[in-house]
């Protein structure tokens, strides 16, 4: 495999755009909603240090949200240039998707976010306390659509398929598929947990340089609480969200787990180890007996199908998606210990005299982030050779009545993204004779 082709180049810079970007909107997701929380305290209080924190904070997003437009715009375009062929096969359903997130999102947050930031005094506190609601509320529309499209991508229902295109029949089916539910709630509740760390970082380094100030002390006080809050029920989420996993992407559990055989009477946990795909077995496993059973059935000897019952070329690349997953969900147990220290040193009434505790804090300002962007390796990373337009067409797109041409279908479909970028056509994929071949059912 030459990673230097233009495929893997065009693979490459699209991995990139994404994984820079997706750090903004999280931010101004979980920023948004507590400059809400502040603002709300303000004009229920009037204690001017919520004001005061408010009009920090609001910079911090402005920044993050003027990024999160700049870099999506680049990726928007990215979906023309490197992959117009997914675009021609799925266009039919991700680009309204997209265009209901422009109109019903971002229209709204670009509308009133001018109001928010430039107008304090030119309306009045409640007009204004209105109009960082409706940002707060457009950033989660926003999850809501782009969530959507997404989840549709893992677990495609409500489509039909037209002349080697896909088609939407029931938009409740497209947009409501099964993992939407779980992936919606996991990832709002990471941005807010991004936004918890980055606030609670920021005033422990404050308090390390000997600030005492409210608006220090209440800004790591209330993101504390906001973390103690939220980590657990992300734990909870994420336990749900992989039972529907299991259930619907058998083949991506398997391969974050890096397992290969079907263990019948219960199935370990490997802790840590080193997938190999060609020898097919997990290198320098350490396993606990019968603990990955418990935590993907809820049961002692609950049965998780190994990738040997799945085709080579329909099986996750393990090595990556094994330790992404790892240090997601390590992150995550590490943030739980932090929130639960705090919440000891709270009691003990030492909370803004630890400096030992403010610097762990300091030192995770960035896991919420970083988690987030493992979480989204472990669910965009397929293989070398089973792209996102694969995965709708996996198992689902080969349930048709005649099976034989349902996997037809699903290689017209690779090759629909593929072909261009084998040949170096970056730019200029697709022309029209090429377009109809690559499209029809045959392909």
């Amino acid at each position: 495999m030459n990673i230097l082709d233009a495929f893997h180049l065009a693979r490459l810079q699209f991995a990139f755009t994404v994984s820079f970007h997706i750090m903004f909107p999280a931010i101004s997701i979980g920023m948004a909603s507590f400059l809400a929380v502040l603002e709300g305290l303000w004009l229920f209080t009037r204690n001017r240090v919520y004001r005061l924190m408010f009009a920090f904070w609001a910079r911090i997003f402005a920044v993050g949200f003027g990024m999160g437009v700049v870099s999506g715009v680049v990726m928007a375009y990215e979906f023309g240039t490197n992959w117009s062929g997914f675009s021609t096969v799925a266009g039919n359903i991700t680009g309204p998707l997209l265009t209901y997130e422009v109109l019903t999102a971002f229209f709204l947050e670009a509308g009133f976010l001018g109001v928010m930031l430039f107008g304090w005094q030119r309306v009045s506190p409640r007009a204004h306390f209105l109009a960082t609601l409706m940002v707060a509320l457009g950033t989660l529309i926003s999850t809501f659509w782009i969530l959507a499209s997404n989840s549709f991508m893992q677990t495609p229902q409500g489509y039909a398929i037209e002349n080697g295109r896909i088609v939407p029949v029931d938009w409740f089916k497209v947009i409501f598929n099964p993992s939407f539910p779980y992936r919606l709630a996991h990832m709002t509740i990471a941005a807010f947990i991004v936004a918890g760390f980055i606030v609670a970082a920021c005033g422990a380094c404050h308090l390390l340089h000997g600030r005492r100030d409210a608006p220090v002390t209440r800004s790591f006080s209330m993101a504390l609480w906001i973390l103690l809050f939220l980590t657990p029920v992300q734990i909870m989420v994420g336990d749900a969200h992989g039972l529907n996993t299991r259930q619907y992407q058998p083949a991506k559990i398997a391969a974050i787990e890096g397992l290969w055989e079907t263990e019948h009477g219960g199935t370990a946990l490997n802790l840590v180890g080193l997938p190999d795909m060609k020898a097919e077995v997990t290198r320098y496993a350490i396993q606990i007996p019968h603990l990955g059973s418990l935590i993907l059935t809820h049961s002692w000897r609950g049965e998780i199908r190994g990738l040997k019952e799945f085709a080579p070329q329909d099986r996750p690349f393990s090595p990556i998606v094994f330790w992404s997953f790892r240090l997601m969900a390590g992150l995550g147990m590490l943030i739980l210990l932090t929130v639960l220290l705090g919440l000891l040193l709270r009691i003990r009434g030492r909370l803004y005299e630890a400096r030992w505790y403010q610097r762990l804090v300091l030192y995770m300002g960035p896991s919420g982030i970083v988690a987030l962007l493992a979480g989204w390796i472990t669910t965009e990373v397929w293989t070398a050779a089973v792209d996102r337009v694969r995965r709708i067409a996996y198992r689902r797109l080969a349930r048709p009545r005649r099976r034989a041409t349902g996997w037809r279908l699903a290689a017209s479909l690779r090759d629909c993204l593929f072909s261009g970028f084998r040949h170096g056509h970056l730019l200029h994929a697709e022309n029209d004779e090429t377009r109809t071949r690559e499209t029809s059912p045959g392909g």
